[in-house]
């Protein structure tokens, strides 16, 4: 795949407020719960939630949309404004804001104020949508998208387009690579109630002749997303790597975002949809949109999903919003059942599981003449793709305790012959008050084991050809 591309997002850009704080007593007038804030946090949402997950790479984007001369508008030009282009068309009214009131992280309330008109293109609009050669629509119904309709068909001929659409809003462009309602979206735009895995890859194949375009992914929450393309044949199910306990918040908008980057840079839309799954699921489980991280910190220079490339990023994150930490660690040469049972166990434990694993000088001075069997980044592509795993940290020492002391888990789980008493690092990571653990172990298996029979293999066939 190629380096990556410059992106253009258009939509209906909000301002999301939140609320946070606890409810452990009801109002003395009414039945309702008193919720004492401990938090007061604004974002721009909507396209300009998807423009800045868009941009976090790296990633050069612009953003068109409508603001205007409210105090909403201003904050999203100061929060927006260091991280990527915008490109404005004038807005008549105020910005649409939306308030959550949460307690112990859950939503009680929304409240929606404000919304305006926007206005004609401009040049400089002009310009910078007919420049585009990777577009991404993010239509909340709020009329920007109408309002640069003509230029968004032709943009959609010249290379890759993505629309993110909302039943209030237009319907897509023709020619649209990729269109990206949720479930109950798609729902609402066909009027079909029915509620099935076939159904959804039905309604998603019946939009994409509606709409002309290349394929529809209908997003399904926890479960994934179904692409599927006009015609209906061979829809494609793409679950998520592991269920996410987050805040949802903004899901849609990272999966659209991951998807129009992916394609920007040269995928397939299957390559695209896999991608989005999983940073949406990454996205969930890091706290989603009301995540501090997200705003607080610089747009990182290189493409590092929570979930496989910043261990330290996730857990600072689970930690944030009172999760448990749990670390495991080992060399994980050839990966076989034995392994998989312990790492889904101690995931179970916890709120996210990261892999300590040695790396390939570590593993040659540990197990000595010719391990490791399998390098480093492929023992890392295979950890990362299991779903009990979460991130995976790498240390070149014959320890990890130097690692264990910048993770901080709160709990280091191991298996096999070890107690808690001979654990090597179990005096490191009560240094900040974590815990070790021992787990059950699968007897009989081992990489040695497997290294060995497949020796004694070979040297069966290799006897008997000669």
């Amino acid at each position: 795949m190629s380096s990556r591309q410059p992106l253009l997002v258009v939509g209906d850009v909000l301002l999301d407020r939140d609320l946070a704080g606890d409810a452990s007593r009801l109002a003395p007038d009414a039945p309702a719960p008193v919720v004492e804030v401990a938090d007061d946090r604004s974002r721009p949402g909507g396209a300009g939630l998807a423009a800045a997950l868009a941009a976090r790479a790296g990633r050069e984007v612009t953003l068109v949309t409508a603001l205007g001369d409210d105090p909403a508008s201003e904050q999203v030009r100061r929060q927006l404004g260091p991280v990527l282009r915008l490109v404005e068309l004038p807005l008549t009214g105020t910005l649409p804001e939306k308030t959550r009131v949460l307690a112990g992280g859950r939503p009680l309330v929304r409240f929606d104020r404000g919304g305006g008109t926007p206005g004609a293109a401009g040049p400089d609009v002009a310009a910078a949508l007919d420049a585009a050669r990777a577009v991404l629509v993010a239509d909340y119904g709020r009329g920007t998208a109408r309002a640069v309709a003509g230029h968004l068909a032709d943009a959609a001929r010249r290379g890759p387009l993505v629309w993110d659409p909302h039943p209030r809003g237009g319907q897509p462009v023709p020619g649209a690579r990729l269109v990206t309602p949720n479930a109950a979206e798609a729902r609402t735009l066909t009027g079909d109630d029915a509620r099935s895995l076939h159904a959804d890859a039905a309604r998603g194949s019946r939009l994409a002749a509606r709409w002309r375009a290349a394929a529809v992914a209908v997003t399904l929450g926890a479960r994934g997303a179904l692409l599927a393309r006009a015609g209906g044949d061979s829809p494609m199910l793409v679950p998520a790597p592991y269920r996410a306990t987050g805040d949802p918040c903004g899901a849609g908008d990272c999966f659209a975002a991951t998807a129009a980057a992916a394609l920007a840079d040269g995928a397939l839309p299957e390559e695209a949809v896999q991608r989005a799954v999983t940073e949406a699921t990454s996205f969930v489980a890091a706290g989603g949109a009301g995540s501090p991280a997200l705003w607080d910190g610089p747009p990182s220079a290189d493409h590092t999903p929570p979930r496989d490339a910043d261990p330290f990023a996730l857990a600072r994150s689970v930690r944030a919003r009172g999760g448990t930490v749990i670390a495991t660690g080992g060399c994980f040469d050839l990966l076989h059942a034995g392994h998989v049972g312990l790492l889904e166990s101690a995931r179970r434990i916890g709120d996210c599981l990261i892999v300590c694993l040695n790396s390939d000088a570590s593993v040659a001075r540990l197990k000595g003449p010719g391990r490791p069997l399998t390098r480093l980044d492929d023992r890392m592509r295979v950890l990362a793709g299991l779903g009990c795993v979460d991130a995976v940290a790498v240390f070149d020492e014959d320890s990890p305790v130097n690692l264990l002391r910048r993770l901080r888990p709160d709990v280091w789980v191991k298996g096999g012959d070890y107690t808690v008493d001979t654990l090597p690092e179990a005096a490191t990571v009560q240094e900040w008050g974590g815990q070790a653990l021992v787990l059950p172990y699968l007897d009989g298996r081992s990489t040695t084991a497997l290294a060995r029979r497949a020796a004694r293999s070979a040297t069966g066939r290799q006897r008997a050809r000669s």
